[in-house]
């Protein structure tokens, strides 16, 4: 059914993977729409009440495919442009509670995936990034809202515009992560909460769900992020924006 997802279910719980983990698991408009498939794939199985949200191998998610950046094919359109925040709007959505189990690596887009989904646990050794305006684009997909909403303003603006890393140690501090654990124990902190969650009754969760999420939409407005798109295209096109990009990449090819 997906390319760059594997999507599993068992019982009341699923596994929505990113599955290309030799390429630290990027999001390509094709692993974006399919995101957003896997979502309804969930809604119809009316029986699974958690879906746990992971990238196979060593990493969460390197984020955006660079390599579409060279190629500039990938997001050629506005429609293209808008398919990270239809994903995310898609996952946030989804009826089932969405657990981010994060390891490695959580990049850019990568970062959004977590933050649309309702619980986020990751490994004492997960790390984080947001390097869009490196690479002379805004943060799109509607990022920005999700991140206000979980951290607050003025750490969404000098994460966004500094680009620093942080570790997840200062990503559980500010709000972002729900819990840190070592490495060797995420897998079972994530299957302990998602078995504990997908044992109570369904009108309960869901309704908690629903209720939470439109409390926080009127305080921070993620509808607004149908503009993204706009911003995203007119910086593909943006000669200062061009020259940002071409030095990141650079500066990766130098580094790898």
């Amino acid at each position: 059914m997906f390319e760059n997802l594997s999507v599993e279910v068992k019982g009341a719980v699923g596994q929505l993977r990113l599955s290309r983990p030799e390429k630290l698991n990027p999001l390509s408009t094709e692993t974006l729409q399919e995101l957003a498939q896997a979502a309804r794939f969930f809604d119809e199985r009316r029986e699974v009440k958690v879906v746990i949200v992971s990238g196979e191998g060593r990493a969460f998610s390197a984020g955006a495919d660079l390599a579409s950046f060279s190629r500039r094919q990938a997001l050629s359109s506005r429609d293209a442009a808008d398919t990270g925040r239809e994903m995310a709007d898609a996952l946030e959505a989804m009826r089932a509670i969405s657990i981010a189990k994060i390891r490695g690596w959580c990049v850019g887009g990568g970062l959004v995936v977590a933050a649309a989904c309702d619980l986020r646990l990751a490994s004492d050794d997960a790390r984080f990034s947001i390097p869009e305006i490196d690479l002379g684009i805004p943060l799109a997909w509607g990022g920005i809202p999700r991140l206000v909403r979980e951290i607050g303003p003025a750490l969404t603006k000098e994460l966004v515009l500094t680009c620093r890393p942080f570790d997840a140690e200062e990503a559980r501090a500010v709000g972002f992560l729900n819990r840190v654990v070592p490495a060797d124990e995420l897998d079972t902190a994530v299957d302990e909460l998602a078995e504990s969650i997908s044992k109570k009754a369904s009108h309960a969760i869901f309704s908690t769900k629903r209720h939470v999420n439109a409390v926080t939409d009127q305080m921070v407005g993620t509808m607004r992020s149908w503009s993204d798109a706009d911003g995203l295209a007119t910086a593909l096109h943006d000669e200062e924006c061009a020259e940002a990009r071409r030095s990141y990449l650079d500066s990766r090819k130098r580094k790898d």
